[in-house]
């Protein structure tokens, strides 16, 4: 039997207890918007549900930390679904694990419109308008786990529109089996969706304004209508005002361009007109696959600095947070077949690379295919050289971690590659 039309904005994830991170360097210009970008994000999606005339507002957990987002961030809350609660507008919550509902203090008392939903049970709500019902609300909040139980939302079957809202992710194939119309699920930072998770979809928003690069991309909420014959349309609304992008540069590109500052700064204004005027934080990531690309790329340090003073103090900005250049794994066969320092440079280094890979893939019980240990990169000696090192920093740069001497190398042969081809290293690639 046909229902009635509805709407309503389903949001998660606002951990307003933290900030923006992957920052070495907080920009003068920008560390007030910085500070406060959590509570804007947020802000947005209250006044979303003022302005967008829904039926009521979900809340998928981890709004914040009571203790840690301290009565600033309680109060961001609070006051949103008072003026909510003054537009005769319901607000389901299902608690994650950061607003765990025991932290809540019992002398800040929710408003009446305001419905958070206990942990040991699912609750099933009808949800009315002008006194008739137009879908059916079932909630739990998480117990502490990053899964969502979805035995635990079993109820009494109805002819509405269910709206199911936990915390946490599960399969499709668990989710379809509780039949709801719509998940409206929290948990993970970064909107994601189940397919074939529920007819109308099984989706978690995200947070409305990503954290660190982890979380690049857009944030946001979701804004679902629903039409008389249940059938729902999801709509994505963004409201982050600083968007974490991963931008990965290949040599080609560089060549093409000329030279790596000219590639970023192209690629810097097309993704500023890409992301609709808002700030952008821009960890860049440079594979360096062809050696003979080396002089076009500079030093990163100083590199890094013209970006961010270039770029990042702009309206919007757009801030470099890394910049990481990959050593290539080979140098020209012309560079190696030199009859000079640089020619016995490269082939030392592929020896060891060689005794690298080789050692990896032997066993440590089969010495007779093992290298040599006169092929093994041995840094020790010269740790010994300098008696000034503490035997803290000795036995770090004597002790290189497995997982970590491949890269060491590759940097040692680029640093030792640029002096000798007379460039001007820069004495560590990552910045």
């Amino acid at each position: 039997m046909p229902g009635e039309s509805f709407r309503f904005i389903h949001a998660s994830d606002f951990h307003l207890e933290t900030p923006l991170g992957d920052l070495d360097h907080l920009p003068p210009q920008l560390r007030n918007a910085m500070a406060t970008a959590p509570r804007d994000a947020a802000a947005a999606v209250f006044e979303a549900a003022l302005a967008e005339n829904i039926d009521f507002l979900v809340l998928s957990g981890d709004l914040m930390h009571p203790v840690a987002a301290g009565p600033h961030g309680m109060s961001l809350l609070l006051d949103g679904f008072e003026k909510l609660h003054a537009a005769d507008t319901a607000v389901y919550w299902a608690a994650g694990i950061a607003d765990d509902p025991k932290q809540w203090p019992e002398a800040v008392p929710l408003p009446p419109n305001v419905t958070l939903f206990p942990r040991d049970r699912a609750v099933a709500i009808p949800h009315q308008r002008a006194g008739r019902t137009v879908c059916s609300v079932i909630g739990r909040s998480s117990e502490g786990r990053s899964t969502l139980h979805v035995a635990g939302f079993q109820t009494e079957t109805t002819d509405e529109f269910t709206v199911g809202i936990g915390h946490g992710i599960a399969d499709a194939s668990a989710l379809s089996g509780a039949r709801m119309d719509y998940w409206a699920l929290g948990g993970p930072h970064n909107h994601t969706e189940i397919e074939g998770g529920a007819t109308a979809g099984a989706l978690a928003p995200g947070s409305p304004q990503g954290r660190n690069s982890d979380e690049s991309g857009p944030h946001g909420y979701v804004v679902v209508d629903v039409d008389a014959e249940h059938t729902a349309r999801v709509r994505r609304v963004e409201t982050d005002r600083f968007r974490y992008l991963n931008v990965a540069i290949d040599s080609d590109e560089i060549r093409s361009a000329g030279s790596l500052r000219n590639l970023l700064g192209q690629k810097i204004a097309t993704l500023t007109n890409e992301h609709g005027g808002r700030h952008l934080l821009i960890s860049w990531e440079v594979t360096l696959d062809n050696a003979e690309v080396l002089p076009s790329v500079g030093d990163p340090t100083e590199l890094l600095r013209n970006l961010r003073r270039d770029h990042g103090t702009t309206n919007p900005a757009a801030w470099t947070t890394r910049l990481t250049v990959r050593p290539p794994h080979n140098y020209p066969k012309s560079w190696q077949d030199e009859d000079t320092i640089l020619g016995d440079f490269l082939r030392a280094s592929k020896k060891f690379a060689g005794a690298r890979v080789r050692g990896t893939a032997t066993s440590s019980d089969d010495a007779s295919t093992s290298p040599s240990n006169g092929d093994r990169l041995d840094l020790m000696p010269f740790t010994e050289e300098h008696s000034d090192l503490s035997s803290t920093a000795s036995s770090l740069l004597g002790d290189v971690p497995a997982d970590q001497r491949e890269t060491i190398l590759a940097e040692a042969t680029l640093m030792g590659v640029e002096l000798l081809r007379g460039g001007k290293p820069s004495w560590g690639r990552k910045s």
